[in-house]
């Protein structure tokens, strides 16, 4: 492995200076997607607290009711790899209006969805929008914004990508306290409307298309690829909790061999330019300790945003709307702390933040795996989940700077996409395996004799302790991310 990857200023992959006077609509376009990317990223854990709820109204099990947020993060994955495609072959706004007309009608769809089939269906819909706006933003803001600033720039996108999936459960909580699940995509509908008239009309182009081709093996393998993986996962978990006949090797065994084919493939693409997914990108150590990291994070991130709902619920005996105001102080204490930390990350760099950050999370896995059980206080649970938020806000930022700012800006596009596709499919990998561990836990349980909330406990119990003890990878990887080289010099030049 290098430190960098040298590639060309004149590679037409890398985006064209912008002059100076152009620093209004800069901030004009990022202000835009950082909203818009707000609202359709608040949708990726909307319904978390929801799954005991729609368990009961459309009478599914909890291992088909994870899919509604698992097959959201599976679409993602799926979808993001071709994002660098997108933003490479078309400008910022047609790809924009694509983003926001997918979300807008996929919620749309899921308000008036009759059963379980079209709410997952809406759900594929509406991630596909949101794959392409996450990416979207990232890529604009790393050409954009001078290196010498990105971490406060990095901090606001951290409230976006991290912080928005954190208070979904509360926003879902508030609605389901007083109306029907349908509401949580009824009151999110005219929201995303307007931000895609205002979009329409606000958002212009600050990129220069060029022409590349779309690899459709390449498609058709990241998908086989990530969807088998996370397939097999899910149906570990469904047998563990109905005892069906269910083998997770062959979806499993299917990802696996797809993707090392894609790899093989991406490799063999690189080298006449036109890769869906450029791996060259790993080359740079400092990017991929940081992709590292953002996949422990985003394991333990959904993989306790789905199971807290659960416990508090089935255990303790909360409804929707304490359990919504319970995960609220978590969300808040990220949000504040995010824009925080950027600045810090501008004079300090990652090295004094993340290890910091990765120990926090450790530490509340720990405690959650200790002290969740049939008569823990709400108090406690509120603490461990605010320790376990602040050390995510210490966590995300530093990432997301260090990752795409070791990155020669050609690679930003990639980068990013790599970026997103891992975080994705670790959230979706957190979700399933945090539900396979409580079931497996659950059945045990129950075949001892344990009465409903003592088999739920004993899930949960173990879920946060497989957690905990992988986020002691965490806590030594943090300590292999540096400053990217570009940051400790002049800024980038402003690109677009």
């Amino acid at each position: 492995m290098t430190d960098s990857v040298a590639i060309s200023p004149h590679d037409p992959a890398a985006p064209p200076r912008l002059d100076a006077d152009d620093t209004a609509r800069n901030r004009l376009v990022i202000g835009i997607l950082v909203v818009s990317t707000f609202v359709v990223v608040l949708n990726e854990t909307v319904m978390s607290v929801a799954l005991p709820t729609l368990m009961v109204d459309l009478g599914i099990t909890a291992a088909t009711a994870q899919w509604l947020t698992t097959g959201f993060l599976l679409t993602m994955a799926v979808v993001i790899p071709v994002t660098g495609y997108l933003m490479q072959r078309f400008h910022t706004r047609p790809i924009y209006l694509l983003a926001m007309s997918l979300f807008t009608a996929g919620t749309l769809l899921a308000a008036l969805a009759p059963g379980f089939g079209v709410l997952l269906l809406a759900r594929v819909v509406q991630a596909s929008g949101t794959a392409i706006m996450i990416p979207l933003l990232m890529t604009t803001a790393m050409s954009l914004v001078p290196a010498h600033s990105r971490g406060r720039t990095m901090g606001t996108i951290s409230v976006v990508i991290a912080v928005a999936p954190a208070i979904g459960p509360t926003i879902s909580g508030l609605v389901l306290s007083v109306l029907s699940w349908r509401f949580m995509f009824v009151v999110v509908l005219p929201v995303a409307v307007v931000a895609l008239v205002v979009g329409a009309k606000k958002m212009v182009d600050v990129t220069t298309p060029r022409e590349v081709d779309l690899d459709v093996p390449s498609v058709v393998l990241s998908a086989l690829g990530f969807g088998g993986l996370v397939y097999g996962l899910s149906a570990l978990g469904e047998g563990a909790s109905e005892g069906q006949a269910v083998d997770p090797a062959l979806p499993a065994g299917v990802g696996v061999v797809a993707l090392v084919l894609f790899v093989l493939r991406q490799v063999r693409l690189a080298r006449t330019g036109s890769p869906l997914l450029d791996l060259r990108t790993f080359a740079t150590k400092n990017f991929t300790f940081s992709i590292v990291l953002i996949a422990l994070a985003s394991l333990v991130l959904f993989g306790s945003l789905v199971l807290l709902p659960i416990y508090t619920q089935n255990v303790l005996g909360l409804g929707t709307l304490e359990t919504g105001l319970l995960l609220l102080p978590g969300g808040l204490a990220m949000g504040l702390l995010s824009p925080v930390v950027g600045r810090l990350y501008d004079a300090l760099g990652p090295r004094p933040l993340l290890p910091v950050g990765a120990t926090l999370i450790s530490v509340a896995l720990w405690l959650m795996s200790l002290l969740l059980h049939e008569d823990t206080s709400i108090a406690m649970i509120v603490v461990v989940h605010v320790l376990l938020n602040i050390g995510l806000s210490f966590t995300f930022t530093p990432l997301f700077s260090a990752s795409l700012g070791s990155l020669e800006p050609a690679l930003y596009s990639h980068g990013s996409a790599v970026l997103n596709t891992v975080q994705q499919v670790m959230g979706a990998v957190g979700t399933a395996l945090f539900i396979t561990v409580m079931a497996a836990a659950e059945h045990t349980a129950a075949a001892g004799g344990a009465d409903e909330r003592a088999t739920t406990a004993a899930g949960v119990h173990l879920a946060f302790l497989v957690g905990a003890s992988i986020s002691l990878v965490g806590v030594a990887a943090s300590l292999l991310v540096r400053r990217p080289e570009t940051d400790e010099s002049a800024p980038l030049p402003m690109a677009h």
